[in-house]
């Protein structure tokens, strides 16, 4: 009896192990160059470059209070967080399927039947109650792995998703950074304009009254006149500058673009960083940048979906069951005799659909080629930026 059961083990442990159809991913390797060509830029080092609480670095306490309050509040961060509660309880539907479903279901409905379809029993009334309470059971053996490629795929969802929020992140701190120097360097602007000014409003008297005194000439009264009133033209240019500068760091803090016009337009330092910027490795960059990881994440999950959509070329095999009790009176519900359960395999295998399933694949492999060159886009595009900030640096 033994032997003779254990085809049936192996089998059933086929099932359930069973293989994976689909391409198994690995990260594409892309080229970058060994250093930085613009590396020997003034104020470029190439030690590691550190991007933890960077902001700090600035010692402006007034930026790291609006820091603080920008990830509080940033409504395109919420967003983003969001998302990744999204992608979070996708991957838990997905997941879902590798357990089994029970559903429990119960009738109470008043039938007729037909006399001319199915013989009754005599005294057999056509019209009577029906009562029926059970349970449904469903798990699909994932022989071909459809689920654990779809579980895969959910995973670098969830992982591109929380990547995508860790870049509005970077993004946002570097918004706020930016614009408060923009409003920091806009009063300095201001200040030293209308330092001008007062300068230039003395000449213009002094002028004046050395041509009064027949010393100088008209010209040169007009010319004065002229550099005075070009300086007085870039005042509401560089007050519009400034105040626009801080409507964007209110919008930034999720507040009212006003709201902090009487907090930022106290003049103070423009913030200074370190003497020597650390830039690091090219090879460094590609697992610091946010985006490209989200780009890698995002080819994972591409690849994975091939998968899922090959397997569906294969049989699908479940075991089901059900059990319940049924009867025509209700008090005969819960009785012994009115019991009834079923067990056994199922088995399902589209044979023809018409070219669907193949279709689905090619539409798979075109998006899996999109995420890739997608990546290596991604890749490209943050040695360019670091690159050109190099040059703009120095």
């Amino acid at each position: 009896m033994r032997w003779r059961r254990a085809p049936l083990v192996l089998v059933v442990t086929g099932l359930l192990v069973g293989c994976t159809v689909g391409p198994s991913y690995r990260r594409p390797e892309v080229p970058v160059p060994a250093t930085w060509r613009q590396a020997e830029q003034p104020g470029v080092s190439l030690g590691v470059a550190t991007v933890t609480d960077w902001w700090q670095t600035f010692q402006d306490p007034v930026l790291d209070r609006l820091v603080q309050r920008a990830v509080a509040a940033n409504l395109d961060l919420k967003v983003a967080t969001a998302r990744v509660r999204e992608a979070r309880a996708l991957r838990g539907i997905t997941a879902a399927d590798r357990v089994a479903t029970v559903t429990a279901s119960g009738t109470a409905a008043r039938v007729r039947e037909s006399e001319h379809v199915t013989p009754r029993p005599p005294g057999f009334d056509v019209e009577h109650d029906f009562f029926q309470v059970g349970l449904d059971a469903s798990w699909e053996l994932d022989f071909w792995g459809r689920v654990r490629r779809a579980v895969e795929a959910a995973d670098a969802a969830v992982e591109a998703a929380e990547e995508a929020r860790h870049d509005v992140l970077v993004i946002l701190l570097a918004e706020v950074a930016r614009n408060l120097t923009e409003v920091r360097a806009a009063q300095q602007r201001l200040f030293i304009a209308r330092q001008n000014i007062h300068t230039q409003q003395e000449s213009v008297e002094l002028t004046r009254v050395r041509f009064e005194a027949g010393l100088g000439t008209e010209v040169d009264v007009a010319q004065a006149r002229t550099l005075l009133a070009t300086t007085q033209a870039q005042v509401p240019g560089l007050e519009a500058a400034r105040d626009a500068a801080i409507h964007r760091v209110g919008v930034l803090l999720g507040q009212a673009p006003g709201t902090l016009v009487d907090e930022l337009r106290q003049a103070a330092r423009i913030p200074t960083g370190p003497p020597a910027v650390p830039v690091g490795l090219p090879s460094e960059l590609l697992r610091r940048r946010a985006d490209v990881r989200r780009a890698e994440r995002e080819l994972a999950a591409a690849t994975a979906r091939i998968g899922v959509a090959t397997a569906d070329l294969f049989p699908r095999f479940a075991l089901t069951g059900t059990l319940g009790v049924a009867a025509t009176d209700a008090a005969d519900v819960f009785t012994g005799a009115s019991r009834f359960w079923s067990l056994g395999p199922q088995v399902v295998w589209p044979l023809f659909a018409g070219g669907r399933i193949k279709a689905n694949i090619r539409v798979q492999e075109a998006r899996q080629e999109a995420a890739l060159a997608r990546y290596e886009q991604a890749v490209l595009a943050a040695l360019e930026d670091t690159e050109t900030a190099l040059v703009q640096y120095g």
